[in-house]
């Protein structure tokens, strides 16, 4: 039996600052050797914010070489072959979330924008964490299913439920 290369997750929102950088960090930290992260932005910050990667590094989450960049570097002929692709723009904030073309599967789970709250910086810090735990249990959700034996139909709708999984509370 050959073993199969690792399955290519890619995380889009608007800016690629925040929300998809830190799901990319996620999952290559808890789903390593089966799952590879990416992250990419439909208008790209061209930098990741700073609170995101400090709460990565206080986390002990990889943070090396994150780099907030276009989706239009996935969709080149030598870009990875991606099997999913999560949106994790937040609706509610009237954000208009990439629409991806092609193969992949792909859901949307929603994550409110860490880098959109104003006010005192322990406020700003805690939409950062919120975000990120909110990230670790869909992403925990997602390397916990068992892929290869469900069939089309219903790892779609498996996706799709864990875009709206209840975000856990504890911050």
């Amino acid at each position: 039996m050959t073993a199969r290369r690792p399955y290519n997750v890619l995380f889009l929102c608007t800016g690629n600052s925040a929300r998809s950088i830190l799901a990319e960090s996620l999952l290559n930290s808890l789903g390593k050797g089966t799952f590879r992260g990416f992250s990419a932005g439909s208008f790209p910050k061209g930098q990741v914010h700073p609170l995101a990667l400090e709460l990565l590094k206080r986390m002990d989450l990889p943070s090396e070489g994150l780099r907030s960049k276009s989706w239009e570097e996935f969709a080149t002929p030598d870009a990875p072959a991606l099997d999913f692709i999560f949106t994790v723009c937040d609706n509610a904030a009237g954000e208009v979330c990439p629409i991806w073309p092609g193969k992949p599967m792909t859901a949307h789970w929603g994550i409110a924008d860490p880098a959109a709250v104003g006010g005192a910086d322990a406020d700003k810090a805690f939409a950062f964490r919120k975000a990120l735990k909110e990230l670790e249990t869909r992403i925990k959700l997602f390397v916990a299913l068992p892929i290869e034996s469900l069939d089309a139909l219903t790892l779609r709708e498996k996706l799709r439920s864990i875009g709206h999984s209840p975000a856990t509370t504890a911050a």
